[in-house]
């Protein structure tokens, strides 16, 4: 059976709140078996926790924000899709402030610092969430869904109409058994449109906002010396995104996601349908080293919820 992880020893990173302007210390330290992915709050007496889970989510303007009680922690995604991407189960993320530091706007820095330390397996067995039938959810004209497939794979149509987004790719699709999610998807930088950001900065978002931490456009031009990293990482980082959000539902899914023009709202309006259907999914061990007869890796059920 494929074994749970966390990280090998600590490792420390400054940034700035890319909303709320503020210098912000996090510390990523390994966590115990099976539980989960823990955000705690230094800077508040007692260091208050907050589990990483669809169910805590609270806001989702611009950003996901998870809450218990009154702890309060913002901006998880990036960090949530770079834990997935390198298969972490359990993590402690210590923070000096209520906002994961945005760094360079997209996980691949949480990435680095993740490899810097390396990786360590631990003696519990890593679950998944299997998806057993469809559940799809709609806001208006956008729709999120996941379906049944054996692995993960995940797409997405990024509809928006810009002289610079029409000339990029607007819809990918990646199977992570044929792909590498540190190469092809971790460096995907946010973006926004310079026009706009008066706007957010009026209701308190993207305050720290700049250059150094995502893609800016104007008119009909790229403002970043450099350009794009990717030539379709506009709908990379929205893959990115949803990977990031879905992660919330605690563990790695088994299944295809499809977004069209859905973001952080709808990806958690998704998680919280599947959890309501309990028909929908089941929590399996996997074995990649016993082959069924179509020589797929094994699924055997693990757990009762």
């Amino acid at each position: 059976m494929l074994k749970q992880r966390t990280i090998l020893e600590a490792v420390h990173a400054i940034g700035i709140g890319v909303h709320s302007g503020e210098k912000v210390r996090m510390s990523l330290r390994p966590g115990e078996p099976n539980t989960g992915i823990v955000f705690s709050r230094m800077d508040i007496p007692s260091s208050p926790q907050v589990a990483a889970k669809a169910q805590n989510v609270s806001d989702t303007t611009l950003s996901t924000s998870i809450s218990h009680g009154q702890v309060h922690v913002s901006t998880v995604e990036h960090l949530m899709s770079a834990l997935w991407g390198l298969g972490i189960d359990n993590l402690i993320v210590e923070l000096s402030g209520q906002e994961v530091p945005i760094l360079d706007g997209s996980a691949a820095p949480f990435v680095d610092m993740i490899q810097s330390v390396g990786l360590r397996e631990q003696a519990a067995a890593r679950k998944f969430i299997r998806i057993k039938r469809e559940i799809q959810v709609s806001q208006e004209d956008a729709e999120a869904s996941l379906k049944p497939f054996n692995g993960f794979k995940a797409s997405y149509t990024f509809v928006a109409s810009h002289p610079v987004f029409n000339r990029h790719p607007k819809y990918r699709e990646l199977d992570f058994s044929r792909v590498s999610y540190v190469d092809e998807v971790s460096g995907a930088r946010s973006f926004g449109l310079k026009e706009e950001l008066a706007q957010a900065q009026a209701i308190n978002k993207c305050l720290g906002s700049s250059l150094d931490n995502a893609v800016g456009i104007e008119r009909d031009q790229i403002l970043n010396e450099g350009g794009l990293r990717y030539e379709d990482e506009f709908v990379k980082h929205k893959l990115l995104d949803a990977i990031g959000d879905l992660y919330l539902l605690g563990l790695p899914i088994l299944g295809a996601f499809h977004g069209y023009k859905s973001g952080h709202a709808l990806n958690n309006k998704l998680a919280r349908a599947l959890l309501r259907c309990e028909d929908a999914w089941d929590v399996v061990g996997f074995d990649p080293k016993a082959l069924s007869r179509d020589e797929q890796p094994i699924l055997q059920p693990v757990a009762t919820r």
